[in-house]
């Protein structure tokens, strides 16, 4: 690659002198420079409804509902989680904030009897257990009795 194809392809203003560039970008900085007139100052204020947030406890429901599910309490909160949701979309807030009221009370019901029933379970379990392992290791002194 000789000498002139290469400062064509680096430097785009190649036939112009190098000072070019930097005395145009200071004329184009004086042109724009600061405003000369004083322009109006126009303020626009928009009027938004405040929106009061709903939580409505669907994500919550639909895991207790799939993964706990204990008398079908899960079901019926993700119901009213589904209910809650389509009075907020309709702009009933006080019906919105009812129905999610009623399905976290619902949810915290299902995981309180949902965390016992785990709790009992895992009790049954190792106790079944040890019955067990006391029976065998009791036939297993019998057998070595004869």
């Amino acid at each position: 690659m000789n000498q002139s194809s290469h400062s064509i392809l680096m430097y785009p203003s190649a036939g112009r002198p190098a000072h070019y560039e930097k005395l145009q970008e200071e004329h184009e900085v004086a042109v724009l420079g600061v405003p000369h007139g004083p322009a109006p100052v126009t303020t626009t204020v928009i009027n938004m409804p405040s929106q009061i947030s709903v939580p409505d406890h669907v994500v919550w429901s639909l895991f207790n509902t799939l993964f706990m599910n204990f008398c079908c309490l899960g079901f019926i909160a993700f119901a009213y989680s589904i209910k809650s949701r389509d009075r907020k979309m309709v702009g009933d807030i006080t019906g919105a904030q009812a129905f999610a009221s009623t399905a976290k009370c619902l949810n915290i019901w299902a995981l309180i009897f949902n965390i016992l029933l785990t709790i009992g379970s895992i009790v049954v379990f190792i106790i079944f257990s040890a019955v067990i392992f006391q029976a065998v290791s009791q036939k297993m002194k019998n057998l070595e009795g004869f």
